[in-house]
């Protein structure tokens, strides 16, 4: 299958490139791009080897079957639309928009024009995550009382992500937007919407590089509270996710980018949980990503089988939308210092 790229912005969709030249056996092959930018485009032409497009109009009237728009978010909506009219697949990057709006305008063009569409969120697939689901949907540790979600990175200790494209207000909001969507979207694909939001960021590091500390609480009508614990100046760390039931405790470890780089101890166990009813602690067998960037090209695969209809969307539209909800629910409860009513 012939994939184009519409904007290399978000450097994930290297990743999905490389996997899919690599790897034969999953039939996907990037074979054009195009980019607002000319030195990001002339650079993805030299790695990945696709044709350059001038626009993304002439990209999609070629002979693709289907698009990852990677672009500036900002970007999204009228890049998703342009894709959808002209019939291909659309695979998204996350987050979905910088407003309701215009994710109203994506998921529109989706349903109106019937093609294949999915967000990549790579929490979705990642293998430890995909047995915690599997533990909470078949009630091993019985009713959740509390998850903590512990996300972050050390991005803005960099220098140089002060004038990228990400705390540049024409394309993008800033990093708890871009970043706590993923640990947000997780507790979505858990427990599906809240009910309610509360939350609370700072800007600590620099001024430059706004929202580098964030905490969100979600409360749901069965009294479960989640919560969202981000610094994006976090140079290591260890406990990613506690998650506290009726019947036992979960705990995971090295889930985020500073926590996979430096592991304490890495012949430590990753993921464990402790059942009251067994008075012991069950490690699991799972092996964790090792590092950010095989947990990124972990995505690969499942978009490949995506593509060629082997499995559904890892996140639908209105997926995409709800967890869009709950991150803008967060600026409104922090802007204006109250609780914010999500469903």
């Amino acid at each position: 299958m012939k994939v184009g790229i519409l904007g290399f912005a978000h450097a994930h969709v290297n990743a999905y490139c490389t996997q899919w030249r690599q790897r034969g056996e999953l039939a996907v092959e990037p074979t054009a791009g195009w980019d607002r930018d000319d030195a990001r485009l002339d650079r993805a032409v030299e790695q990945h080897g696709v044709e350059p497009y001038a626009s993304a109009e002439e990209l999609l009237a070629g002979d693709v079957e289907a698009v990852v728009v990677a672009s500036e978010t900002s970007l999204h909506a009228e890049l998703v639309g342009q894709a959808a009219a002209a019939g291909k697949a659309v695979i998204l990057q996350k987050p979905m928009a910088l407003t309701l709006e215009d994710a109203d305008r994506i998921t529109a063009a989706v349903d109106a024009a019937a093609v294949p569409f999915t967000m990549a969120w790579q929490m979705r697939v990642d293998p430890e995550n995909l047995q915690i689901k599997a533990l909470l949907d078949a009630g091993a540790l019985g009713r959740i009382y509390q998850i903590r979600r512990r996300h972050c990175l050390g991005m803005l200790l960099n220098p140089a992500f002060e004038s990228s494209w990400h705390v540049d207000p024409i394309y993008n909001r800033d990093i708890f937007a871009d970043d706590a969507a993923h640990a947000i979207d997780f507790l979505y694909w858990l427990f599906g919407l809240p009910q309610a939001v509360t939350a609370r960021m700072t800007t600590a590091h620099k001024a430059t590089m706004p929202n580098d500390q964030g905490i969100a609480l979600f409360d749901y009508p069965d009294g479960l509270l989640a919560e969202v614990s981000c610094s994006f100046t976090a140079a290591a760390g260890e406990n990613t996710t506690e998650i506290v039931g009726e019947r036992g405790v979960l705990v995971q470890n090295w889930g985020d980018a500073p926590s996979a780089a430096e592991r304490f101890d890495c012949a430590a166990p990753s993921l464990k949980w402790f059942l009251r009813d067994r008075g012991e602690w069950v490690v699991s067998d799972v092996e964790a990503p090792r590092a950010q960037a095989e947990r990124i090209a972990g995505l690969a695969g499942p978009l490949a089988e995506f593509l060629h209809r082997k499995r559904s969307a890892l996140a639908t539209a209105a997926e995409g939308r709800d967890a869009l909800r709950m991150v803008l629910a967060c600026y409104e409860a922090n802007e204006e210092g109250r609780r914010v009513a999500l469903g």
